[in-house]
């Protein structure tokens, strides 16, 4: 470990020890999270918040992680900052709560670390894959997925070099989730992989895209890198087919490979185009897993809901980390124990497709990239890519 990592783990880590008794009892850990169950990634929070809990249900039922249960506590920040900052607030200072888990969004995880950062309060499996959830270290930053940056760096690499990418425009919110795609198109186009078109810039409640899709056709982008809402994406890539568009390849993040795209794109005629690198592997094709199939049974009874969309596959895969590191820090509980196991995981999650390990220099839970198409209205494994 390096000399500013050994000092920043030591500080957090007294911090740790001087709070580690905050949301913990003999009988109950509390956890905390702040979502957008309102705004344009409510598609990701709701079903992550759902299988979540479901999760931590059937671990209460059977007793609980050393005969603690697990209370999740969740506030809707709707994808506004001052919420976030508000949600934050009530949830360490109210509720007390010993860490916080998949907290949405860049803009919105960024502002509550102000509040997060000084009491040393775990940050696990952020739904988000902003450089900033592990960068710069600090020993309370816990990413479930690889970032956006290396994510999209790696995706747009092999479609430059694969699927015929040569030159690529820019659809993006001006947010720090939507300067990681434009970071990542940038580096590549600066080392000559492709061509870099124009940038067009949207508002997060923004649904008409004829006039941008006109400006990526007029400047010649067979690709687009989109850094949009959940319904944003499937407005654009679906008003750039009406528009005849149907050659153009668009690319997203982690933000927005989710199974509601690929249906509901299918369903006004668009079958295949939409790209989407990810820290996770996709249901539908693995649905003859035995553990796979096992668990969308037991979300549909939990939930009620037909099938679990890529939402609850994170919030599936959070809820089992936080678990296995409950268990593996032991009955006395402080944040120490928590981070130091936390670090110690080591397992392959096959509900996510992914290897999870992290160590005392790794808070990334899975750093492997898969790149998938939509095919037929859904998404198709293309390449597994480290």
């Amino acid at each position: 470990m390096n000399v500013i990592k050994g000092l920043a783990t030591a500080g957090a880590l007294a911090l740790a020890t001087q709070a580690g008794a905050q949301g913990v009892t003999d009988t109950e850990v509390k956890l905390g999270g702040a979502h957008d169950l309102s705004g344009i990634f409510a598609p990701f929070s709701v079903p992550a918040t759902q299988a979540a809990n479901a999760y931590f249900d059937a671990i209460n039922a059977a007793g609980g992680v050393h005969g603690r249960k697990i209370t999740y506590i969740i506030e809707d920040h709707g994808y506004q900052v001052p919420r976030a900052a508000q949600a934050a607030n009530k949830l360490i200072n109210r509720d007390e709560v010993f860490a916080f888990v998949m907290n949405l969004g860049t803009p919105t995880n960024l502002a509550m670390f102000q509040q997060m950062a000084p009491q040393g309060i775990p940050n696990v499996s952020p739904l988000t894959g902003a450089r900033q959830m592990v960068e710069p270290f600090e020993p309370w930053k816990f990413a479930g997925v690889s970032t956006y940056y290396d994510a999209s760096l790696a995706s747009m690499r092999y479609m430059a070099e694969n699927e015929g990418t040569k030159k690529v425009c820019l659809m993006i919110l001006p947010t720090d989730f939507g300067n990681e795609i434009k970071a990542s198109a940038q580096d590549l186009a600066a080392e000559g992989v492709f061509e870099l078109g124009v940038e067009i810039g949207h508002k997060p409640d923004e649904t008409d895209f004829t006039g941008a899709l006109g400006r990526v056709r007029d400047d010649g982008c067979d690709t687009v890198g989109l850094a949009l809402g959940v319904g944003q994406i499937i407005n654009a890539v679906a008003t750039a087919n009406k528009l005849g568009m149907t050659d153009t390849k668009f690319y997203v993040a982690t933000a927005g490979f989710h199974t509601v795209v690929a249906k509901a794109l299918a369903k006004q005629g668009v079958t295949s185009g939409l790209y989407a690198g990810g820290g996770w592997q996709d249901l539908e094709a693995r649905l003859s897993d035995p553990a796979v199939s096992e668990w969308v049974a037991q979300f549909k009874a939990a939930t009620g809901e037909d099938f679990p969309s890529s939402g609850a596959i994170l919030g599936r895969q959070a809820a089992e980390l936080v678990v296995r590191a409950l268990e593996a820090a032991g009955p006395d509980l402080t944040r120490e124990s928590f981070v130091a196991a936390l670090e110690s995981l080591d397992y392959f999650d096959p509900i996510g497709g992914a290897q999870i390990k992290m160590g005392p220099e790794d808070h990334t839970a899975s750093d492997e990239i898969f790149l998938h198409k939509i095919n037929n209205g859904s998404w198709e494994l293309v390449k597994t890519l480290e």
